[in-house]
């Protein structure tokens, strides 16, 4: 049985396989949880982005998790809200299906997702979460065999918090 659970935490904080980076398209550190991600990592993870060549809005690359407690980090570019021509919540969808594929190719079982798009690209925090919530549900329906056992949705307010408990207790 796959666990899907919301926590209000800090993601650099959480002792799991894999974190999941809301980057930019350059994956060399930025903003919001970009930033705090490199800033716990260490300068490691930035060497090892810059081999990346980057990433397109909808991907997922894995790196190293570093001096983080996650063993692995998966960055993914969330699409700009509003600038994909009707189709937010499909490259929104394409990010969490992508990550969770490079978590399924690394082993992982426990991975933990911030709220991707919801910061400076504008996505609105309700319409991301019932996107995150159903695209990954989905996914572990489609790969009920994976190794994956626990998805977290880490929440930085206890407002974003509470939003993922009702998606999720729905």
């Amino acid at each position: 049985m796959k666990n899907l659970i919301p926590m209000w935490q800090d993601i650099t904080r959480l002792g799991v396989d894999a974190i999941v980076n809301a980057a930019n398209n350059s994956l060399l550190g930025g903003g919001g949880v970009d930033g705090a991600i490199h800033r716990a990592a260490g300068p490691e993870l930035l060497a090892e982005c810059r081999t990346l060549g980057g990433c397109g809005t909808g991907e997922a690359k894995i790196t190293k998790g570093y001096r983080l407690p996650a063993k692995f980090v998966i960055h993914t570019v969330g699409p700009v809200y509003g600038r994909n021509g009707g189709r937010d919540a499909e490259v929104l969808a394409s990010c969490y299906r992508e990550s969770l594929k490079r978590a399924m190719e690394n082993g992982v079982k426990t991975i933990a997702f911030p709220g991707i798009s919801t910061g400076i690209f504008g996505y609105p925090k309700d319409e991301a979460v019932r996107v995150a919530v159903y695209t990954v549900k989905d996914f572990l329906t489609e790969h009920a065999d994976c190794s994956i056992e626990d998805v977290i949705f880490v929440s930085f307010s206890q407002e974003d918090y509470e939003q993922y408990r009702a998606i999720l207790n729905a």
